[in-house]
């Protein structure tokens, strides 16, 4: 990796600290240092999470859509998409960029888009497939304590 990929990483994971800890404005202010060593899906996607956070929506996908531009096979950016549509109650257009993230080849949370596939449908009142979206997130992160709590929530409902 070279010296710029590293500084800018440096800046990235300090931005990503202090989002961890509440600190947004300094987080946005480090992810721009990252941006301007040198610009990477990473850098604008986790931006644009960080103005998500700070109700920025629009500018959070406008991130986003960098993001796919720098690397087309970052799952991220496509599920972050879908969840920013999500909170602008605009589902159905959220569909096709959670789907694009399912299919992305290089996607540490591949769970996420599963999962927000199931809330997309469960808000829709189609419960079987809400449940069948949440369990294929259980299968790829058994773990995944959201999907999980979702799945059961779901059942208990439709019992």
């Amino acid at each position: 990796m070279d010296e710029k990929k590293k500084e800018a990483e440096r800046f990235w994971k300090e931005a990503l600290d202090h989002q961890a800890q509440g600190d947004l404005e300094r987080a946005v202010d480090l992810y721009w240092k990252s941006i301007e060593v040198c610009p990477t899906a990473e850098g604008h996607t986790f931006l644009g999470w960080a103005y998500s956070l700070m109700g920025r929506v629009e500018e959070a996908i406008e991130h986003c859509h960098i993001a796919i531009r720098l690397d087309r096979d970052f799952g991220n950016p496509y599920n972050d998409i879908g969840c920013y549509l999500m909170m602008k109650g605009k589902h159905d257009e959220a569909v096709p960029w959670l789907e694009k993230a399912m299919r992305a080849k290089r996607y540490d949370s591949r769970c996420l888009p599963y999962y927000n596939m199931g809330r997309i449908f469960e808000r829709k009142g189609r419960w079987t497939e809400a449940l069948g979206w949440y369990q294929q997130a259980m299968e790829i992160s058994p773990n995944f304590v959201d999907a999980y709590r979702a799945l059961r929530q779901l059942q208990g409902r439709l019992n």
